[in-house]
């Protein structure tokens, strides 16, 4: 079994639907391409229960152009995973039914337990030997929060999902251009009383690193950088401080989607989102009283890649 399989990872969430095909062997994943689209699918998921048709609508057409693609490179096993807004929804046989005629293959809507997992997998596998075990491990997604704790064999010790998440969080609380001083209040006591749950069940304060995994993390971590441009080299494992996340944060928040639209590092369909996310950060490193977060672009998708061996 010493071989090379082409494999196929998709992750597609309450804001994006993203691609790896890489090659898996014996000395792990080699990439072959990396994609994301935001697609938005959970669009107003939250208010309504049901995915939006113009939203399941976006979500075939980027999916269409990766099954395209999928196909011309030759993988020879595929996996889809449906995270939050298909949990949620009424409709979630609509999705389904699209995908697996756009596919040919069904998404997995796993649990949030799962989804901890896989995110787990992803990130901790090549982390630098200098950061020290155990492992909390965060997925700040749209629609929730993947805590999971573990090892540096890949081991998990515990993993809880709660429904916090940057765009839950922006369509349920950030109302203003830019939010209101209250709207922040309420959005962060709303985020607080979920992540002091999720730190209480995992043990997430008794970790000694870490690691933040998702767009609204690398964001983060750009801007932090200094970043002119989008550089995911740069960002894998950078380090990012306490003090410059919360400063972020709160300049995020205070800035207008047009402003945050003209950060160098911003990807436009999350301007309107990443104030929540910077703030889920900010809160978690906070209660977990840790001083720095690790940014790995590294994290579901790998997990779901490495799941095809």
């Amino acid at each position: 079994m010493g071989g090379v399989t082409r494999v196929a990872a998709i992750d597609c969430g309450t804001n994006s639907i993203r691609l790896l095909v890489a090659d898996l062997g014996g000395d792990g994943l080699t990439d072959v391409v990396r994609r994301m689209e935001i697609v938005r699918l959970g669009q107003g998921v939250d208010r309504t229960g049901r995915l939006a048709p113009e939203a399941i609508e976006r979500t075939r057409v980027a999916l269409a152009d990766y099954a395209a693609q999928i196909e011309q490179l030759g993988a020879e096993r595929v996996r889809m995973v449906a995270t939050s807004a298909t949990r949620d929804a009424a409709n979630a046989g609509d999705f389904r039914a699209m995908v697996v005629e756009t596919l040919g293959v069904a998404p997995e809507v796993v649990s949030g337990d799962e989804e901890a997992r896989l995110s787990f997998t992803g990130a901790v596998r090549g982390l630098p030997a200098d950061l020290p075990a155990p492992y909390l491990v965060v997925d700040i997604g749209g629609g929730s929060t993947e805590f999971v704790t573990g090892q540096g064999d890949g081991s998990v010790d515990g993993a809880l999902s709660v429904d916090i998440g940057c765009v839950r969080m922006t369509e349920r609380h950030l109302h203003g251009d830019p939010p209101t001083p209250e709207q922040i209040a309420g959005a962060e006591a709303d985020i607080t009383a979920a992540v002091d749950r999720a730190l209480e069940a995992v043990r997430g304060r008794d970790t000694r690193t870490l690691v933040g995994l998702a767009g609204s993390v690398t964001t983060v971590a750009a801007i932090a950088l200094g970043l002119t441009e989008y550089d995911p080299e740069r960002i894998h494992h950078a380090r990012v401080g306490y003090a410059d996340v919360a400063k972020i944060s709160a300049a995020l928040l205070a800035a207008t989607r047009d402003e945050r639209l003209a950060i160098p590092v911003m990807h436009p369909g999350r301007a309107d989102v990443i104030g929540a996310g910077a703030l889920i950060l900010k809160v978690i490193m906070q209660r977990a009283g840790v001083d720095a977060v690790v940014a790995s672009e590294h994290d579901i998708l790998d997990g779901i890649a490495f799941s095809l061996r």
